[in-house]
């Protein structure tokens, strides 16, 4: 069975119904790359926070540029899609958007080049590995074995949220 097209809309619009947009994202401009370069390095920095935010509020690890530019149904499309005021990012401008935050250190290319997939670093790996020190110290873990299910789906992890979904394919926007 598959989903409507207003169907899959309305399951994106509820999925992101707790995070709240900044102002920006209403202003149709915000859609368009701006000519002026300060102008276009601070539209880019505004994007690339809150593509940072959307991402750490969902969860999301990799996010599909091609989930969201044309999968209504997918937590990622709102981030890009603006139906209210009937504005979408262009995907060589969510491309460009990606380089300037792999030169941030907050993104990279999955498999190393430019494609479809993409890592979002909404905390940078050397942040992860001081949190995930930091639990394995306060657990006693530290010299163990511990799996990615066991950080994400464990005892000692269920309810902190920290690691959900971390390394599953649900982490994918």
């Amino acid at each position: 069975m598959t989903t409507s097209p207003p169907a899959a809309a309305a399951a994106a619009a509820a999925a992101t119904a707790a995070f709240t947009f900044p102002k920006e994202h209403s202003f149709p401009p915000f859609f368009t790359p701006q000519i002026n370069l300060s102008t276009r390095h601070a539209q880019l920095s505004k994007w690339s926070s809150l593509i940072l935010a959307y991402c750490r509020h969902h969860k999301l690890y990799r996010i599909s540029l091609s989930d969201a530019t044309t999968s209504p149904a997918s937590v990622i499309y709102p981030l890009f899609n603006n139906e209210t005021i009937n504005r979408r990012l262009e995907v060589s401008y969510m491309r460009e958007m990606i380089d300037f935050m792999k030169r941030q250190g907050r993104a990279e290319w999955y498999g190393g080049k430019e494609g479809d997939l993409a890592w979002v670093y909404w905390r940078t790996p050397e942040e992860w590995a001081g949190l995930l020190e930091r639990w394995a110290d306060e657990t006693g873990n530290k010299g163990g074995v511990v799996t990615v299910y066991e950080l994400a789906e464990g005892e000692g992890t269920r309810g902190s949220g920290e690691f959900l979904m971390m390394g599953s394919r649900k982490g994918r926007g």
